[in-house]
C-alpha cells in the first residue's frame, strides 16, 4: 500500500512538473553573410528556393511538393508530403517587407500536429547582412512532455543553422560573381 501511494505520488509530481514548463516555445540562430539582403531576401521570398538550401529538403529526395497561391511574397503557400522523418505539413508566407523580415505560418500534420510561426529578419550591417532565423509558438502538453527528454532548440536550432550556412555559401558565391 505504501508502495502504491509512493508511486502515485511521484507520478502526480512529474505530472505538475510537465504542467509548469513554459507555455510557448522560440528558437533562433543567426549569421552574418557577405551578402546584400537583397540577395538573401530572394532565397527566403519564393518556396521555389527552398530547395536549394534547406536541410530539410534533404532528408527526403522523393517529397511530394505542391506550390499553390502567389508565386512569392505575401500569400505563397508550400505543402509537403515526405516520409517519418519529413512528415507531412504546410507553410505560407503571412508577411514581407522586402530585405527586411519575412513571417510564415507553419502547420504540421504529420508525425503530429503543430502551428507556429516562423520570422526571417534581416539587418544589414556594413558590407555584411546579419540573418536570423526563428520559430516560436505554444507548447501544449504533449510537447512539454517531450521537452523533458528531447532539446528542441538543440534538434531544431541545429537544422536552423544548417540552413544559415547554406543561405550564407549561395548568397556569398552570388555576391562575389557581380
Amino acid at each position: 500500500m505504501m508502495l502504491t501511494a509512493i508511486i502515485v505520488f511521484l507520478v502526480l509530481a512529474f505530472l505538475l512538473f510537465i504542467a509548469s514548463r513554459p507555455g510557448e516555445f522560440r528558437i533562433e540562430r543567426s549569421l552574418s553573410m557577405r551578402a546584400t539582403p537583397l540577395q538573401i531576401f530572394s532565397l527566403l521570398n519564393d518556396f521555389h528556393e527552398w530547395e536549394a538550401w534547406s536541410p530539410w529538403e534533404k532528408a527526403d529526395p522523393a517529397v511530394q511538393r505542391t506550390y499553390s497561391g502567389m508565386a512569392q511574397g505575401k500569400g505563397a503557400i508550400y505543402a509537403w508530403k515526405g516520409n517519418r522523418d519529413l512528415g507531412e505539413g504546410r507553410m505560407e508566407i503571412l508577411e514581407t517587407r522586402p530585405c527586411d523580415y519575412l513571417r510564415l505560418q507553419i502547420n504540421f500534420i504529420k508525425p503530429f500536429a503543430a502551428q507556429n510561426t516562423i520570422e526571417f529578419r534581416l539587418e544589414e550591417k556594413g558590407d555584411t547582412t546579419v540573418l536570423s532565423h526563428a520559430m516560436f509558438g505554444p507548447c501544449n502538453f504533449m510537447s512539454k512532455l517531450m521537452g523533458v527528454f528531447f532539446s528542441m532548440d538543440n534538434m531544431v536550432g541545429t537544422k536552423f543553422e544548417e540552413g544559415l550556412q547554406s543561405i550564407k555559401e549561395i548568397a556569398e558565391k552570388a555576391s562575389a560573381a557581380q
